[in-house]
């Protein structure tokens, strides 16, 4: 290569050349890493007062980091000479430790680079268990933490049951739960199955016997119902075990763990504290709440709270990502369009529709999949449970009112639909109106809308004041 016509291509030259150095860096593993003291000092604040203090440091031709790997080291040294990173440089094995070693020597630019890298790549899609993990054992939690954000956001989306033990370590998982601890933050896992992961990957660490044996004393939530306890199959090192788990215990919510099968399958095993365990029993006891979610944060598929092209009467437009929906100049007869959004047995949920432009008789409301035609009304549709603008209450083309009409622009409907009675009632502009209980409904439904030109409404999951 021709030197002269690229700066950054020449100092790369450079990097770890025993010819154009005059000290040596040891790292971590015992690596040596050649470089050149000045160049170091002249773009580190770090290395300058380690290098021209006047001490012991500046007269050595040799510097010594203990606790940075020479993985991460390269590529600080990549970053010193060129001003950048290549893409390439950055693996599964060494970003950890060049966020580390860039942490250290205060470059802040280059763990934004990082940072970039790991979430433009397919690094933070194929690796995030692993990374999170790194750095995890690496650097402590703070509240600013960017990238320990990033990686956590990442393996919340990932059922625990989707990752091999031995991808996620328990400080890892520690950071996972710790940072999505009663936050209305996106998570992929029941609460049983948090529990359940934390307790293997603890036994994991003690001992394989004792991980063996707890594979077998907890099953995954969909064979909980069919599995037998195996109360006589005593944990080898179960007070080993429970000393691993301590950590996590604080982390996860055993309020959302159905009762059942905290007696059935946790109590018996002896490595949760029975102070924890009686907290939830009496928890239960005074609320008697059935409607409990049993799983942390907003469920993931709240974020399908939009309307469904695949599922949507012709001449109707969809746009903003799916949560506008108008009618065309053309929809002269009313529409109807699904959300994508299904709910089915239990739970309790709301959502909002905004009327941005009304149409006069728009109906809103419920519907069932099976036998729904999407260019007709939905009220006159034996599937299909709605109020319209004229505030009555429809289905099957039969009415009744309901409360009083809305028809102006703005007004903002909040529908709620209760799956553990099957009831769905309607609030209009924050007044709420009773349960509908005549209607019945079935065991998996979707939001509704039906509307015509000029009609636009937005869904939204719902917004309390």
């Amino acid at each position: 290569m021709t030197k002269g016509y690229s700066l950054e291509n020449d100092l790369r030259l450079l990097i770890n050349n025993p010819k154009y150095s005059d000290m040596e860096i040891l790292c971590e593993d015992e690596k040596k890493l050649h470089c050149c003291r000045a160049i170091l000092a002249a773009r580190s604040e770090i290395f300058d007062r380690l290098l021209y203090n006047g001490m012991r440091e500046s007269n050595e031709k040799q510097i010594t980091f203990p606790k940075i790997n020479s993985a991460g080291m390269e590529i600080v040294l990549e970053y010193i000479y060129t001003g950048s990173v290549k893409e390439e440089s950055l693996t599964k094995d060494n970003t950890i430790e060049a966020f580390d070693a860039a942490d250290f020597f205060q470059l802040s630019d280059l763990k934004d680079c990082i940072t970039k890298t790991i979430k433009n790549t397919s690094l933070v899609k194929n690796y995030s268990p692993e990374l999170l993990s790194k750095i995890s054992e690496k650097i402590a939690l703070t509240e600013d933490n960017y990238l320990i954000d990033l990686l956590v956001k990442e393996v919340a989306i990932i059922p625990l049951n989707n990752i091999e033990f031995g991808r996620l370590s328990i400080a890892g998982l520690k950071n996972l739960l710790s940072i999505t601890f009663e936050k209305e933050t996106p998570f992929a896992t029941r609460e049983y199955e948090v529990f359940r992961y934390s307790a293997i990957l603890a036994a994991k660490q003690v001992s394989n016997d004792s991980y063996r044996t707890l594979i077998k004393r907890l099953p995954i939530f969909e064979q909980i119902e069919n599995s037998v306890t195996l109360e006589n199959k005593i944990i080898p090192n179960r007070q080993k075990v429970a000393k691993e788990l301590e950590p996590l215990l604080k982390f996860i919510d055993f309020k959302k763990i159905r009762t059942q099968i905290l007696a059935d399958f946790i109590e018996p095993l002896e490595i949760v504290p029975d102070k924890i365990i009686f907290k939830v029993y009496r928890n239960s006891a005074l609320l008697n709440n059935y409607n409990i979610c049993d799983i942390r944060g907003k469920l993931i598929n709240e974020s399908d709270f939009v309307w469904d092209e695949t599922a949507c009467g012709s001449s109707l437009i969809i746009e903003d990502n799916g949560k506008i929906v108008q009618a065309s100049n053309g929809c002269n007869s009313y529409k109807s369009v699904r959300g994508k959004i299904a709910f089915e047995n239990k739970g309790i949920f709301e959502w909002d529709v905004i009327i941005e432009k009304n149409c006069c008789n728009a109906m809103i409301g419920v519907c069932a999949s099976e036998n729904f035609n999407y260019e007709k009304y939905a009220g006159k549709q034996s599937t299909g449970w709605v109020i319209n603008s004229n505030g009555n209450r429809f289905n099957s083309g039969n009415y009744s009112i309901y409360c009083p009409s809305f028809y102006e622009d703005g007004t903002k409907i909040t529908v709620h639909l209760d799956m553990n009675k099957r009831t769905c009632a309607f609030t209009v502009n924050g007044t709420k109106y009773p349960e509908v209980s005549a209607w019945n409904l079935p065991s998996k439904l979707y939001p509704v809308l039906s509307l015509c030109h000029p009609g636009r409404f937005r869904i939204q999951p719902h917004q309390k004041n």
